[in-house]
């Protein structure tokens, strides 16, 4: 019997989360998911750029994470692609995490969605806000970067 083809590790990526903030601690939590979720996975029908973790009655939950339903779905059942997904972790570090989020400033950001040994996890970030001119630093330096690379090609010709 052949194998599947291995999917790639990386399912989605939150860029614009290292723009925006500050990572202080980084945790990895599962995640609970539907099956139509999991098969919309396995396509890259995801976004995850609005995500945000909130914490419930001693319970994380991601926000905001976008799963668009295939085509090919189920018709006994009507997928929400923006239902409240539930994180698992261990009860010591949701202590720990909320004791952290309750300082002034800090947010829990999620990171990126992976497979790690067949199933999701989600990388979630104890965060701090960038100020607007930590934001410009940033762009300045990503820029500056860029124009390095760019002398280092040409004179590498």
């Amino acid at each position: 019997m052949a194998k599947k083809p291995e999917t790639a590790a990386r399912i989605a990526d939150n860029k614009k989360a290292a723009y925006n903030y500050f990572f202080e601690e980084r945790f990895e939590a599962g995640l609970v998911l539907e099956g139509w979720e999991v098969k919309s996975l396995r396509e890259g029908k995801v976004q995850l750029t609005d995500g945000y973790v909130v914490i419930r009655n001693g319970e994380l939950f991601l926000i905001g994470l976008q799963i668009t339903p295939l085509n090919t779905a189920s018709t006994h059942i009507s997928p929400d692609k923006v239902r409240t997904k539930k994180l698992l972790m261990h009860k010591e570090e949701i202590k720990r995490l909320i004791g952290k989020t309750e300082q002034k400033g800090y947010t829990l950001v999620p990171l990126n969605l992976h497979w790690k040994a067949g199933k999701v996890k989600c990388d979630i970030a104890l965060a701090k806000g960038k100020a607007e001119h930590d934001k410009r630093d940033t762009i300045k330096d990503r820029e500056g970067k860029r124009e390095v690379e760019r002398a280092m090609k040409i004179h590498r010709r």
